[in-house]
């Protein structure tokens, strides 16, 4: 199985290293807020780079594009980790549902930038939702074992309901986005 870091280019210099980081953190708040269109040399100037270091770490806007999915998917994974040891299971799922609506909310342009059909976007994608799957899979299975929701539930029917829930919600309304997730609590509890 690919993992999504071995799909991203990562410099091993420590200077290339902060520029890289920069230009990613930078272009995911750009991408949230302008979209995944948003000039380059945009990004290049709030991370404080010149654009030709900007392309010598990607060369392309689809480079930049999976190094913001790869570490948003990692992060979502590192979360997922660091609550497997929280004493309450059901609520670190629930709190790691409510982290994924905000990753899924904030990031619906990029997964649609990313969904091209080609076979090197198609093994991108299907080592994030993997790696995303393993990760609620694993707070999930210890919920179920804690007796807190349901047993029959399936990690791949969980994360497309709560998909649903995130892509509706994309207006904002905080007040309706706890309401539907009370409903998706309610009907995992076990």
């Amino acid at each position: 199985m690919i993992k999504p870091r071995e799909l991203a280019r990562l410099p091993a210099r420590a200077d290339a290293r902060r520029n890289y980081e920069a230009l990613v953190a930078t272009a995911e708040e750009v991408f949230i807020a302008e979209g995944t269109d948003a000039p380059l040399d945009l990004i290049a100037r709030r991370a404080g780079v010149g654009n030709a270091t900007l392309y010598r770490h990607f060369p392309a806007r689809r480079d930049l594009l999976v190094a913001v999915c790869v570490g948003e998917v990692e992060a979502l994974c590192e979360l997922a980790g660091q609550m497997r040891a929280a004493p309450d299971a059901r609520g670190a799922l629930i709190d790691w549902i409510r982290a994924y609506i905000g990753h899924v909310s904030a990031h619906r342009g990029l997964g649609a930038a990313l969904n091209t059909g080609t076979q090197e976007d198609d093994t991108l994608v299907a080592a994030c939702q993997t790696a995303v799957a393993k990760a609620g899979s694993a707070l999930l299975e210890a919920a179920v074992r804690a007796g807190e929701v349901r047993g029959d539930l399936q990690i791949a029917d969980l994360l497309a309901v709560v998909g649903a829930l995130a892509i509706a919600n994309e207006n904002g309304d905080e007040e309706r986005s706890e309401r539907l997730l009370r409903l998706v609590v309610e009907g995992i509890a076990g």
